[in-house]
């Protein structure tokens, strides 16, 4: 089994429980399912950084990246430091994330979050507007192209924006009409090898009306600023900041020198 195929099975599983603990009407009822969302496509499009800041505890690539990070303080931290929008784990066993975090920083920020984790069922929709998301992931290597269609309609339903992710050029056929954002991962999510060409290769093949980000393995300015040229208005960055004392100011310092 490749690593995707375990975080899958463990997702099925997941789903399962919290379906027993809570439905989709009790999720309807949730102070924060009724708020309305915050434009992730809007802040890239007048971004000057264009930067997604993640918080990540760790990977299951690198194990340990953050383990006592503070959601509070970082989150809140990355948004007064500029970011464009904030990315938030909310998968616990591959990435020591939860839905709690992602609520808590909803408190204390104003930028628009994007749920990341491996969306397969429609529950976990109603899961991300509940707990404060304003933009959904669906990932195509762990989707087939009709369910992501039905999911991005139902996100665009619930008011929250659709983050599509490709790897390759065969899943750029996954692409439809609710999607917003098409976020390219330099990352294999089946053998988690990382190669910042894959962004370069795909740029010119993704229709001109989507804003497209570059998703991992971003570490210098100077990758920024050649993404920028291939036309990208965002980046997904998030062990780059995790992995300092202080990520809040590591992103600061990481936006003076791409502006």
């Amino acid at each position: 089994m490749t690593i995707l195929d375990k975080i899958l099975e463990q997702k099925v599983l997941e789903i399962a429980e919290r379906k027993q603990l809570k439905s989709i009407s009790c999720l309807e009822k949730e102070p924060l399912f009724s708020r309305k969302c915050i434009s992730l496509k809007k802040n890239l499009t007048s971004s000057t950084s264009g930067i997604i800041s993640e918080f990540k505890r760790k990977s299951p690539s690198k194990g340990w990246i953050h383990p006592d990070a503070d959601v509070l303080e970082i989150t809140r931290g990355y948004c007064d430091a500029g970011a464009s929008g904030i990315s938030i784990l909310t998968d616990f066993p591959f990435f020591g994330g939860s839905t709690a975090d992602l609520t808590a920083a909803r408190r204390v920020v104003n930028c628009p979050i994007l749920r990341k984790d491996f969306v397969i069922d429609e529950y976990q929709l109603y899961e991300a507007k509940a707990i404060g998301a304003d933009v959904v992931l669906l990932i195509a290597a762990a989707l087939n192209p009709d369910k992501t269609n039905r999911l991005a309609r139902q996100v665009k339903n619930l008011g929250m924006e659709v983050l599509l992710e490709v790897h390759n050029r065969e899943e750029l056929h996954f692409i439809n009409e609710y999607i917003d954002i098409v976020g390219v991962n330099n990352r294999n999510l089946k053998t988690f090898e990382v190669d910042i060409n894959t962004s370069k290769e795909l740029a010119e093949f993704i229709p001109k009306e989507f804003i497209k980000i570059s998703e991992s393995g971003i570490s210098s300015p100077q990758t920024v600023l050649e993404l920028k040229k291939s036309g990208y208005q965002g980046f997904l960055m998030g062990e780059n900041f995790m992995k300092e004392e202080n990520p809040a100011k590591a992103l600061k310092d990481f936006i003076n020198l791409i502006i």
